[in-house]
């Protein structure tokens, strides 16, 4: 389980590189880079959501072991 979340956070910090080369700074919310500005979010969200994940594994398997 630990390759698996290790691999969708690789896949999201990808993400969110591919959607800082969308963005276009001179019209930050509009069009194209409010889409990337989503992403961004959307992949940083994904992190913390699979880190939580990993960090309860981490308890889980430290509580049946006691």
């Amino acid at each position: 389980m630990k390759i698996f979340t290790s691999i969708l956070v690789v896949l999201a910090l990808a993400l969110i590189i591919f959607n800082i080369t969308l963005l276009d700074f001179d019209h930050l919310f509009e069009g194209e880079s409010s889409v990337a500005l989503i992403g961004i979010a959307a992949s940083f969200c994904a992190i913390f959501i699979l880190l939580i994940f990993r960090l309860s594994k981490m308890i889980e398997e430290r509580t049946e072991d006691k």
